[in-house]
């Protein structure tokens, strides 16, 4: 198995550089099999989401057409899929970042009942409860 970082993602997803999107297209088309497939791990996976927003201003579908196109392809091996795949729904349906999905879907894998959180944006996600100064925690 061999590792994949962030860039070689981004680079594979957007074709926009000459030399390192030609490398990455050759690593995912000839270097990576069933018998050595690419490892994505979930951290590669948020930060790739992160910088097709912030980098190249991609919309919430056009990420998550991006993340389903990375799931879709047979010779990765993407930590935490299901969580992934959660997380790519819940960005494509525009019910919040990936980053925070995806941490919602992990406590959700890890048998949290609910996340809090100070982000009133991640709070619309259900799952999310506002955490607020003075008041308990809601059970």
């Amino acid at each position: 198995m061999i590792g994949l970082d962030t860039n070689i993602l981004v680079r594979y997803l957007a074709q926009d550089d000459p030399i390192q999107s030609a490398k990455a297209n050759d690593i995912f088309e000839r270097r990576l099999t069933a018998e050595n497939p690419g490892f994505v791990s979930v951290i590669a996976m948020a930060e790739t989401a992160w910088v097709l927003d912030r980098a190249y201003g991609l919309s919430g579908g056009a990420i998550a057409a991006a993340i389903e196109r990375m799931l879709q392809i047979d010779v990765l091996i993407v930590e935490q899929e299901q969580a992934v795949f959660t997380a790519m729904i819940a960005l494509k349906q525009g019910r919040g970042s990936f980053a925070d999905a995806i941490i919602l879907a992990l406590g959700v894998r890890a048998g949290c009942s609910f996340t809090l959180t100070f982000d009133r944006k991640a709070a619309r996600l259900s799952g999310f409860r506002l955490a607020q100064a003075g008041r308990p925690v809601p059970g």
